[in-house]
């Protein structure tokens, strides 16, 4: 039987999210809000998940650490969730989000789905993670599952089921990234699949407190 339903939950806020650079994407950890959403999360999971996944990435798991803590009978597993990141140039360098627009620009403009920046990876790849997730959401038990993943992760998930997980060419890359750039996703949110489809509902963040 696979879950009755799956939540997938936006980090909280990170340092990068505040501006502040970092050379290592894997390794930023959350602001003093970010550990505040990640408390809100944690009080507004209403029952013991059947399984409480999270990223490899540090904001992702301080994020999950709470839940963690409020549940410690759930099992707890880390998956391939975490965020997308193509411009491999830039992981050992500290660069602003402003710094890196331009060549933001050019990959997207570029659409070249099988495109590899250095040690990052193309959005053949990402997409490849997507349906990772969804098999392995199908076949776990009846129950809540909580995912602890990133923004642009859960981004792909949505527009890869709401597009009926089609092939991936140039063409579906920018209508992805036309999706992402109209679908905003803030820190702590907490995006709902019902099953069975699974069928996304829409994102809350009404259990977050005020972003100061």
């Amino acid at each position: 039987m696979p879950p009755t339903r799956a939540w997938l939950v936006r980090h909280g806020q990170s340092e990068a999210n505040a501006g502040i650079p970092g050379p290592d994407p894997g390794a930023t950890p959350l602001t003093p809000l970010g550990r505040r959403q990640a408390e809100r999360v944690a009080q507004a999971v209403p029952e013991a998940p059947a399984l409480i996944v999270t990223s490899p990435f540090a904001r992702a798991r301080a994020t999950a650490e709470r839940t963690i803590a409020r549940f410690p009978g759930s099992p707890v597993q880390e998956w391939p969730v975490q965020e997308y990141h193509y411009l491999g140039q830039f992981h050992d360098l500290a660069t602003t989000s402003g710094e890196r627009e331009p060549y933001v620009r050019a990959y997207w403009e570029r659409a070249d789905p099988h495109l590899v920046n250095g040690d990052a990876e193309s959005f053949a790849d990402l997409i490849d993670r997507v349906e990772l997730c969804l098999t392995r959401l199908d076949q776990r038990p009846e129950g809540l599952v909580a995912v602890f993943t990133h923004g642009m992760f859960t981004m792909a998930l949505l527009w890869w089921l709401l597009t009926g997980r089609g092939e991936v060419t140039t063409d579906a890359m920018r209508r992805f990234r036309t999706f992402a750039d109209a679908c905003r996703i803030p820190n702590g949110c907490i995006v709902e699949l019902r099953y069975p489809g699974p069928v996304a509902l829409p994102g809350s963040t009404a259990h977050l407190p005020a972003a100061t």
